[in-house]
């Protein structure tokens, strides 16, 4: 009846890629692997970070977020309600809030620099006590 019928005579592959359409097509690229930091929501990873740096880092996320609510909140409570005492407060609570923010950041950066020049100094201390230990003022200079 029909003459496509018929053992593969005339049929046409749709949705299947021909031998040039194949030798064409380049190779489909690999994802490079990925490191997969998966702590299953215990935060057992966050008892490797200093407590004075984990501390002021959630007082500044809290701070912060405060902070962009607010001035945000408080003009527009003051234009599209009316609300003349409660938007221009709410505006002012998210400026100290921002305020709050830089203050603790400030504050956890003094902590590390004076951290940091504690270190340093007892670095010092150890390397001025092992050069004065090893020295020897009766000691022949080396021979070359």
């Amino acid at each position: 009846m029909f003459s496509l019928d018929e053992d593969d005579e005339g049929e046409i592959s749709v949705g299947e890629s021909s031998d040039a359409e194949r030798e064409m097509t380049p190779d489909i690229p690999k994802a490079p692997s990925v490191k997969s930091f998966d702590d299953g929501g215990d935060f057992e990873g966050a008892s490797d970070v200093d407590q004075g740096t984990l501390r002021a880092f959630v007082v500044a996320v809290i701070y912060a977020n405060a902070a962009v609510l607010l001035v945000a909140l408080g003009p527009m409570v003051w234009f599209f309600e009316g609300w003349s005492r409660i938007g221009p407060a709410l505006f002012v609570g998210g400026l100290l809030a921002g305020v709050r923010t830089y203050q603790t950041y400030r504050a956890w950066q003094r902590s590390r620099d004076e951290a940091d020049e504690a270190a340093e100094g007892e670095a010092d201390a150890e390397v001025a006590e092992t050069d004065e230990d090893d020295f020897d003022p009766d000691a022949a200079p080396p021979e070359a």
